[in-house]
């Protein structure tokens, strides 16, 4: 019999509490527009995502930091300025990584949008669209690995349940619980049974445990790569990543602007409607983001943030629960 597992809700009320303790502080001020939540909310994983909560203006956001774990609330007080208040013993590392992440490293200035009308639009439109970045390679990592080959829906429910039983209570005065995803020892020490409970596929779940086992080595050798495809070389030399997981991880712990994840279920179909008219593939999918070379993912956000959908055409996919078998 497997090991009994409390739900997510009795996890989080369980939890211990973290002294909140008085906040480090700082501003940002960016050079350029900047549309705060679009920016920082792309990193969220799911509306009920434990590592971060919208609540009102603030965006609440919680890490593992190379100094520790850190909680960042971040609100923008006033145009052009954004207020960052960070606890926990990573404070000092998370609030310096706070203009990356707001996109303060992202360099949009030679994107020319004028190929498509639409991308000239959105461009037009969203001039505070940036690709910030995490810095926290593993963790996105593993997070692309929670996604493989299955729908949004059970990807994020497995993430939020195997982040709240094993991560670690985030300090600091939240809206409610956060929880910092699980070190890189962490991820190795979850036990096979809370991968199953937590509705996580057996091949995702050795493809985590197997990459935690080479994750310092992994993170040291990305941080010593000289562009996207020296990352794609690192992380595709693993068992079990492809490159629709490598370009994930860049997108969110790099901000690379010219990463594209081939392979993904419906971008090729959004991509292909939104410049077309019509559903494209892969191929014709990179054929289409060839007009915008260095710049490929911030076309597709811009795509997304212009509104252009597909008409649904089919009733969306119920996948069966099978943790209790």
């Amino acid at each position: 019999m497997s090991p009994p597992v409390r739900s997510a809700s009795r996890a989080q009320a369980g939890a211990p509490r973290v002294g909140h303790g008085r906040p480090r502080e700082t501003e940002y001020r960016p050079r350029h527009p900047l549309d705060l939540r679009r920016t920082v909310v792309f990193q969220r994983h799911g509306v009920n995502d434990p590592t971060m909560r919208v609540d009102g203006a603030v965006i609440w956001r919680a890490s593992r930091t190379p100094e520790g774990v850190a909680t960042v609330a971040l609100r923008e007080t006033s145009p052009g300025v954004v207020r960052a208040a960070a606890w926990g013993p990573g404070a000092g590392w998370a609030l310096g990584q706070v203009p990356a992440l707001c996109g303060g490293r992202d360099d949009p200035f030679d994107f020319d949008p004028s190929p498509h009308p639409l991308v000239v639009r959105a461009h037009h439109r969203n001039p505070g669209l940036r690709l910030g970045r995490t810095d926290r390679v593993f963790e996105a990592l593993a997070s692309a690995i929670f996604e493989q080959k299955v729908t949004g829906v059970q990807a994020f429910a497995a993430w939020r349940r195997i982040v709240t039983w094993h991560g670690e209570r985030a300090p600091g005065p939240t809206p409610g619980p956060l929880f910092a995803p699980p070190s890189i020892e962490g991820w190795r020490r979850i036990p096979s049974w809370a991968w199953h409970r937590a509705g996580l596929e057996p091949p995702q779940s050795r493809t985590v445990v197997r990459a935690a086992r080479r994750g310092d080595a992994i993170e040291r050798s990305v941080a010593g790569a000289a562009d996207g495809e020296a990352v794609d070389r690192v992380l595709l030399s693993q068992a079990g990543i492809g490159p629709w997981t490598s370009a994930e991880t860049r997108i969110r712990a790099l901000g690379d602007a010219d990463a594209v994840s081939v392979g993904d279920f419906h971008l090729a179909h959004h991509v292909g409607y939104a410049l077309t008219g019509s559903r494209t593939d892969d191929d014709g999918m990179l054929q289409l983001l060839s007009s915008w070379p260095g710049h490929r993912q911030r076309v597709i956000r811009l795509l997304a943030a212009s509104g252009v959908r597909e008409p649904r055409r089919a009733p969306r996919l119920h996948p069966e629960d099978h943790r209790d078998r």
